[in-house]
């Protein structure tokens, strides 16, 4: 059976008896993050799994042993998607792909209603975003600037800046995400 990097961490963390708590004050890694990554929903970065390797007392190479790529696998309509984030009641982000926390991209469904805005995100050096709009229209702010994008309009940008995306209309806004490297 394959182990996705969560589970294994958890493993390891339960196995030497160590707190979510205690696993985040020593490696440095946010607890909220430290959840998500056990709990499949993202998969950190290198960064981050040096430092739980480190503060589990493992090598990296153990912190992998047994991962492997997995087999193609199409998502079906009719399957139900894992749903990522409900920021709000206006916002709500769906995982489009199986087994997140093992790809090197995220690509998420955002649906918003009139009126609504994700939080404010920023995401690690390096990282980028691409958005494509398929209903409504948005304002993507990063910065100090505003893009407003149309149905069936996109935007590739550096998600390390501090970035929102808004719906300024009454109607429903639908948009495809994927961000890489994968992180909430």
């Amino acid at each position: 059976m394959l182990k996705e990097i969560g589970a294994h961490i958890r493993h390891i963390r339960k196995i030497k008896k160590i707190s979510l708590t205690a696993l985040s004050k020593v490696s440095g890694v946010q607890i909220a993050t430290l959840s998500r990554i056990e709990n499949g929903k993202m998969t950190g970065t290198l960064e981050s799994h040096l430092n739980i390797s480190k503060a589990l007392g493992v090598s990296i190479t153990e912190l992998y042993q047994g991962l492997q790529e997995t087999a193609l696998n199409a998502v079906k309509a009719e399957d139900s998607p894992e749903t990522l984030l409900a920021a709000n009641d206006k916002v709500s982000c769906e995982i489009l792909s199986r087994q997140a926390a093992s790809k090197k991209m995220l690509p998420v469904l955002i649906k918003m209603n009139g009126r609504a805005a994700t939080t404010p995100e920023q995401g690690e050096p390096g990282a980028e975003r691409f958005i494509f709009v398929l209903e409504g229209t948005v304002i993507v702010k990063i910065k100090d600037q505003a893009v407003k994008l149309e149905k069936n309009a996109s935007l590739y940008f550096s998600a390390s800046s501090v970035h929102t995306i808004e719906n300024p209309g009454a109607g429903h806004a639908r948009i495809i995400s994927v961000m890489t490297p994968p992180s909430l």
